[in-house]
């Protein structure tokens, strides 16, 4: 399994109308494969929407998008709006769930790391043994790490019903000390991950997207 996560950077006071374009064109996308979420961004980077496709290989994810191109119907026309378009393509960690539609937001956290070059297997190590205690307080909705795109990079996607409760659950998490991973990592005897950069935002789904 992998997801390909597109970022676009709108024009000021277009995601309405970029939303309600993207959600009609959708309607037909959706017959080929399914979207896993559509966001748009509330806090941190502003007028952004996320889209993110999940997808059996990087071959199924050509020969759908070509299929879906021929076809006259999209992609979704909103180019007018759109400043900067990105992709990522990630891969889910061993341990990382599977995002399937539903409801666990309506508050949804991505934190996007960037670690020292060759320190994947630690990431992996350290939060393989921290997550099963920081899940009991508030799930975790993905975890992958960047395969195309920017690499060294993962991110870990959390989901909460207000932001009051978010911060209420982080600092429960500090409090018991089973969070931040490094914390545990120190206590279990585990090696350090290195990391050199950290990225956050929160972000809101569309009312089109299966997971809400």
């Amino acid at each position: 399994m992998i997801y390909e996560v597109r970022t676009y950077d709108l024009k000021p006071h277009s995601v309405p109308e970029v939303e309600k374009r993207f959600g009609e064109a959708y309607e037909f996308r959706k017959k080929l494969s399914p979207l896993a979420a559509f966001w748009h961004t509330e806090i941190g980077p502003l007028n952004q929407i996320i889209h993110v496709w999940p997808y059996k290989d990087m071959a199924e994810r050509e020969r759908i998008r070509n299929e879906a191109a021929s076809s006259g119907n999209w992609p979704p026309k909103i180019g007018e709006f759109i400043l900067n378009m990105r992709t990522e393509i990630f891969i889910p960690f061993a341990f990382s769930p599977e995002v399937k539609p539903g409801k666990m937001g309506p508050i949804f956290e991505m934190r996007t790391y960037t670690h020292a070059p060759g320190e994947q297997g630690k990431v992996a190590k350290t939060w393989e043994k921290a997550l099963p205690a920081r899940v009991k307080i508030s799930p975790l909705v993905a975890m992958w790490y960047a395969e195309c795109g920017s690499v060294n990079r993962f991110v870990h996607i959390w989901s909460y019903p207000t932001l009051e409760a978010r911060n209420q659950m982080r600092q429960k998490a500090l409090a018991e000390g089973v969070w931040p991973p490094s914390l545990v990592a120190k206590k279990e005897g585990l090696p350090e991950v290195t990391l050199v950069a950290q990225e956050n935002k929160i972000v809101m789904p569309s009312a089109f997207s299966p997971l809400q």
